[in-house]
């Protein structure tokens, strides 16, 4: 029996009774990360008396800036800090607050780095990972925030706005590119938050927000607290009333409007509608309506391809056949769950559209190397003596190291990618992330075993005073090809440009960029094309140099 007792007590330990619940309230829950292998933090609310047996409207909240999870989930319940109580403080516990019949997470997202890239995915990540843990109502999942999480409610709101019931943005500080994704709120009703005396947000930025979605006919409610400075979530949040607000609205999966615009694949789908094929950094947009029982008018902008997802909508008999009026052309189509339109030769035609060297997963900028799994890797190549693989490795270490210490408000962002030699490099690395890799194809030598493939390389010679950077696609993923000069090189505003962080200061609108020097002295940059090739006159600025070898592959009409 004494030898019995040790196995029993561990196996007592080691798989929990079954049945066994998480109590209600608030606690911290995590997500495995693909990012970068590691298990993130969220805090969630659970209601009292959970039922399994019942779906959960969910609220999302996002922080602010040198805020973190669990001072967050405090905020949306409407407690702020106690008495002279620092954050530091007061994220230490969680105070009693009044019950709700929600479930509230509100994730981590790496700190201070706003809701773009990583961030945003590990938001998506978060609800995808409460959705599989719990029964939640996906017609009642509701976005509100506070500052940096004011604008990211925003951005991800708008980018996915059939993922929503409704939104709340409190003092936003949204990021770029937000602004052109204002008509998807036409299903979205929004409420906005601010404080009439924000040195931060400043309230004329706001009202011009409410006043745009008002002129787009969406359902828009806007409180303006006369006096309060950058902390309006007291208000908005007070009490909890902010569930009262989200409570009144469910989303409606079928609506008989959709209007959209994005200007990239990884955010093309809204509602019955998915964009096929335009060029990605450029919006495309779509409006689209029922008329009738099977009767479609759709008006589009810079959209060469589209589909149609009707079945389910309650305006769709899959038993008669489609009318559809298209930029001014009318066509009859037999009714199917999908129907796709492309156009060929200017005009619009029936059918998927022809895959195209920018798509899904294909598409760039920069930034989207980084966005997701990726790797930093230097090279080996060349014999280098200690000091000069030292030096290698170092200019791979500071690209790799986001999470550099950058003073007590901002913090450090909390992602931690791996940084290896190119002798080090995996199968497995190739197949499951993006790669970034420095130098050229002398001196790594993942670089020369991809050189065919690669459209861009720097010569050797010229690699203390010219930087190239850019990105291609590669296998379902990116290759990120730094050879020079690093692109940080002569950035050195920390502030705007990533707080310190430089794969924050990769540009988020460019594929490509040369300099002389520094980044201040560009020679080319800009997007490659819908086939990744170069626009001509950035192709014949990078000739010019003599500095780089141009493949055919990526000249202009693929010469």
């Amino acid at each position: 029996m004494k030898r019995l007792l040790p196995l029993l007590v561990f196996s007592l330990l080691a798989f929990p009774a079954p049945g066994q619940k998480l109590p209600p309230g608030p606690q911290v829950l995590t997500f495995f990360s693909d990012v970068d292998d590691t298990e993130q933090p969220y805090a969630i609310y659970l209601p009292p008396g959970f039922d399994e047996t019942r779906r959960y409207p969910l609220v999302v909240s996002l922080h602010g800036a040198g805020s973190n999870h669990r001072l967050n989930l405090r905020r949306v319940f409407g407690k702020s800090n106690a008495g002279d109580e620092t954050d530091v403080e007061a994220s230490r516990y969680f105070p009693a607050w009044e019950d709700v019949d929600f479930i509230v997470v509100s994730p981590y997202a790496r700190g201070t780095m706003g809701y773009q890239g990583i961030a945003e995915k590990d938001v998506l990540d978060v609800v995808a990972d409460v959705r599989r843990r719990f029964p939640i109502d996906e017609n009642r999942m509701y976005l509100t925030g506070l500052s940096m999480g004011g604008g990211g409610t925003l951005w991800i709101g708008l980018s996915r706005p059939d993922l929503w019931a409704a939104i709340a943005p409190v003092c936003p500080a949204p990021p770029p590119g937000t602004w052109t994704l204002a008509p998807n709120a036409l299903n979205l009703p929004v409420h906005f938050f601010q404080g009439g005396a924000d040195p931060v947000v400043r309230p004329e930025g706001t009202r011009a927000w409410v006043d745009s979605l008002k002129a787009l006919d969406t359902q828009v409610a806007y409180e303006e607290y006369e006096g309060v400075g950058h902390d309006s979530w007291v208000q908005a949040y007070e009490g909890g009333r902010i569930f009262d607000w989200f409570a009144r609205f469910e989303r409606n999966p079928y609506p008989e409007r959709v209007r959209f615009v994005t200007a990239r694949y990884a955010a093309r789908r809204a509602y019955w509608l998915r964009l096929d094929a335009f060029t990605p950094g450029t919006p495309a947009r779509i409006d689209a309506r029922f008329t009738g029982p099977n009767r479609l008018r759709i008006d589009t902008g810079a959209l060469d391809g589209f589909t149609l997802h009707l079945s389910g909508h309650p305006r769709f008999d899959a038993g008669q056949a489609l009318a559809v009026e298209l930029d001014g052309e009318r066509f009859e189509v037999p009714a199917a769950d999908s129907v796709s339109f492309h156009r060929d030769g200017g005009r619009w035609q029936v059918g998927p559209a022809p895959a195209r060297g920018k798509r899904p997963g294909a598409e760039g900028p920069m930034t989207a190397a980084v966005a997701g799994r990726h790797v930093y890797v230097y090279g080996t190549a060349g014999e280098p003596g200690e000091d000069v693989l030292a030096a290698r490795r170092a200019v791979a270490e500071q690209a790799g190291n986001w999470s550099v210490y950058r003073g007590p408000f901002w913090g450090r962002v909390m992602v931690f990618p791996r940084i290896i030699s190119d002798q080090e490099v995996r199968p497995s690395d190739l197949e499951s992330g993006s790669l970034v890799l420095f130098g050229t194809k002398e001196t790594n030598r993942l670089i020369a075993r991809l050189a065919d493939r690669l459209p861009l390389h720097l010569d050797d010679a010229a690699t203390d005073r010219y930087g190239l950077v850019y990105v291609y696609p590669h296998e379902g993923h990116y290759v990120l090809v730094s050879a020079g000069l690093p692109w940080w090189h002569g950035r050195d505003d920390a502030f705007r440009f990533g707080l310190g962080v430089v794969a924050l200061q990769l540009p988020g609108d460019a594929d490509f960029l040369l300099f002389e020097g520094s980044r201040e002295n560009l020679i080319a940059a800009g997007r490659f094309d819908d086939a990744w090739h170069l626009p001509p006159e950035a192709a014949e600025a990078i000739r010019a140099t003599g500095v780089v070898t141009l493949a055919p592959t990526v000249l202009p009409g693929g010469e």
